[in-house]
């Protein structure tokens, strides 16, 4: 019996089925996938290594330290993407587009990095100080990809606004 290490590159039936699961997940959430086919499945395929690589899809435009917890902002769907979105019409690899792109054909380039240098990131789990606040019944839950809050014992497992897992939540108080 030979070992054979798993091929670096996606085969094309890989992204396509990942291609097609991020696009509907898009689409029912509200978003655009950049349609420049051949441009979103070569990102797709820098998710699938990076994901075999890391154990999670980090943005392929962006260099993920390999420590899940602290590159939590730059999984895809990063923190980052809407405020994105909403300035420039792309999000950062530009995987995702707003509808005004995908309307007009717009080219969208240059969309600033927002993520904070590696030393003024805020500590994972970290929650803001409450000691003006009354004692609430249930923590409150902010879903660090879109906003969404919730106040419930624990984060939901999935976002029910963008699909961002459980993981992606952060106590806020």
């Amino acid at each position: 019996m030979t070992f054979q290490a798993p091929s670096p590159d996606p085969s094309p039936s890989e992204i396509d089925a990942l291609f097609s699961s991020l696009d509907t997940d898009a689409r029912s959430g509200g978003y655009n996938l950049n349609p420049d086919s051949a441009f979103t499945r070569e990102l797709v395929s820098g998710l699938i290594v990076n994901q075999r690589r890391y154990g999670y899809p980090s943005c392929p435009c962006r260099l993920a330290s390999g420590d899940a917890r602290s590159d939590l902002d730059i999984v895809c769907p990063c923190y980052y993407r809407d405020a994105d979105l909403d300035a420039f019409g792309s999000c950062y690899c530009g995987l995702y587009v707003s509808d005004d792109v995908v309307e007009t054909g717009r080219q969208v380039s240059g969309i600033p990095e927002r993520r904070p240098p590696e030393e003024l990131r805020r500590p994972s789990g970290g929650a803001p100080a409450t000691a003006a606040l009354p004692p609430l019944k249930y923590p409150v839950w902010r879903c660090q990809v879109c906003g969404y809050l919730c106040a419930r014992e624990q984060p939901p497992g999935v976002c029910p606004v963008c699909k961002a897992k459980k993981e992606r939540f952060e106590r806020l108080l």
